[in-house]
């Protein structure tokens, strides 16, 4: 559950530090006042997109905060391991800084974090029901994912989908296949001749510099040859050679540094420079033998190099790059094969089929049960909720065909009383039944999950009287198994929550604040009174607000 929250210099607030409580929560105040700040602010903490606007006027950043207790079976403890970030020890820290240019920095227990991560993780802490949530009601996508989220069948949703998109390209595939038959053909003859081609020639990897290095030794061998024969000559084989003549001096200037020790030095380093000479000889000696004249080595090598030039050219590519073009080739003629071969193809959209119809099976039967209770459910809510008669459906239509969301298109369906057949909830609800069928489905669904915090942002737009009473009373249900949080106008509504919270605005040194205050007991009865009686407040709402209260 959300613990505590805090807020600087976020759009009216300058400073706000909120520890929150269990069960069912009001926050109430005039329009206008800033109730909704709040709300905006979990939205922030919980992965919402950020920019410039929310930074106080005048300041350089907005810094918000929020510490959740954690159950000792929550999923955000694997989540957590999974995105190799910290868990504390006994709750969960979330921090968003904004700066006045718009960027944002996240955090999850001190540790860097990204947006889609904080949104990631939202989805285990707090779900937020804004104003809009029964008009989204309306909306074929909106119900079916409200149906699955409420069954826990998301992960398997997804399954389908994935599922449905393997079977629609293996059978694209196929199709494909048969309308390009001819097509087909031809590009396999040519990749199967230029397999051929590429396979002749027999060119590996790494094959074209060794090749070129030893074209240049034997296309040269003769001036190789030469210039050896001379160097060696000069340095050991001819008739002053360096190395015999070196190794004298280094004698006699061994004998003269007896006289002076400064020669010893200068004949160290000559004698070094002769063991150089005498190696050198024995290498140059050494690489003669080697170097032969091979005219036919150089003919077979002449050959080779023309005819990588050639297939090079050919297919315009560099010679390196003709062991990858072998590999492509390959690739696609097996790709080619396949789709020459239309009883495979066939084959695989079978298997891609069945695999899809028994996911989709699965999800079809775990939506039907749901889709029941979830019905009874509703239906129960709307006599409470003055709609005597009414019946709540949800209808699973069939797709034989199937589509990327299963066997079915959902369908809400309502009759606001017993005399009127079930018709889609779109074409049949008022604004004011459709705040009340769509308040009952989100109190019901809701009370299933296992998000321990549940946010209503005037969600009761467009009830009251007895009707007020009973939502309020159904948000005090959830509260005993959930933290409710609601934001409302009605008083009704307020006057059943365990504890309330009242947002105002406030004039300081000519700036504009929004100002929250934890209401007792009286400060309940003076707000609630308010709510009924607008400006002027008397005894007599006073009292009615105490009754309301029940104090």
């Amino acid at each position: 559950m959300l613990r505590r929250l805090l807020i600087s210099d976020f759009v009216l607030v300058d400073r706000l530090e909120l520890d929150f409580r269990t069960g069912f929560g009001a926050l109430t105040g005039e329009t206008g006042a800033g109730k909704s700040i709040l709300l905006d602010a979990l939205s922030l903490l919980l992965g919402e997109r950020a920019d410039a606007g929310v930074v106080r006027t005048g300041c350089d950043k907005a810094d918000l905060a929020a510490e959740f207790e954690l159950a000792t079976d929550s999923p955000v403890g694997p989540w957590l391991t999974s995105q190799d970030l910290e868990a504390g020890d006994d709750g969960l820290l979330v921090r968003r800084v904004v700066d006045s240019g718009g960027r944002s920095r996240a955090y999850i227990n001190g540790m860097p974090a990204t947006a889609t991560q904080l949104r990631e993780l939202g989805e285990f802490l707090a779900d937020i029901h804004g104003q809009h949530a029964h008009q989204a009601l309306l909306r074929p996508d909106a119900q079916r994912t409200l149906l699955d989220d409420h069954a826990g069948l998301g992960v398997l949703a997804k399954e389908v989908g994935r599922l449905w998109r393997e079977l629609v390209a293996a059978r694209k595939a196929r199709e494909e296949a048969q309308q390009q038959q001819a097509g087909l053909a031809r590009e396999q003859e040519m990749l199967s001749f230029q397999v051929q081609e590429l396979e002749g020639l027999n060119f590996g990897a790494g094959e074209w510099e060794p090749l070129n290095q030893e074209h240049a030794r034997l296309t040269h061998a003769a001036s190789l040859l030469e210039g050896v024969g001379t160097a060696l000559e000069a340095v050991s084989e001819g008739d002053q050679p360096l190395a015999a003549q070196t190794e004298r001096l280094v004698v006699r200037l061994f004998e003269l540094a007896e006289f002076d020790p400064a020669l010893k030095d200068i004949a160290e380093l000559l004698s070094e420079a002769s063991i150089r000479m005498d190696e050198a000889g024995h290498a140059l000696k050494r690489y003669q033998d080697r170097v032969d004249l091979d005219p036919e080595r150089l003919a077979q090598l002449d050959q080779r190099i023309a005819d990588v030039m050639q297939v090079t050219r050919k297919y315009r590519v560099q010679p390196e790059d003709l062991p990858g073009l072998l590999a492509e080739s390959l690739a696609r003629l097996d790709s080619l094969t396949a789709m020459g071969d239309p009883a495979l193809l066939a084959e695989r959209e079978r298997v891609a089929e069945a695999a899809f119809r028994k996911s989709a099976d699965q999800l079809s039967s775990k939506r039907a049960a749901a889709a029941k209770k979830l019905s009874v459910g509703v239906t129960e809510a709307m006599q409470e909720l003055a709609m005597a008669g009414g019946r709540f459906e949800i209808a699973l239509q069939a797709e034989e065909e199937g589509s990327a969301h299963g066997l079915e298109k959902i369908e809400f369906q309502v009759a606001a009383n017993p005399s009127q057949p079930l018709r889609p909830l779109a074409k049949v609800a008022s604004g004011g039944e459709l705040s009340r069928i769509g308040l009952s489905i989100q109190v019901i669904a809701s009370a299933s999950q296992a998000v321990p915090t549940l946010i209503f942002d005037e969600v009761d737009v467009g009830i009251g009287g007895s009707v007020a009473e009973i939502v309020g009373r159904r948000l005090r249900e959830l509260g005993s198994i959930r933290q409710v949080l609601c934001v409302t106008h009605l008083p009704q509504v307020a006057a059943q929550a365990n504890w309330q919270w009242k947002v105002a605005k406030e004039n300081r040194d000519g700036q504009t604040y929004s100002r929250l205050v934890d209401l007792d007991q009286d400060g309940r009865i003076e707000e609630i009174a308010r709510m009924l009686g607008g400006v002027n407040i008397t005894e007599t709402t006073r009292s009615h607000a105490a009754e309301l209260l029940g104090v």
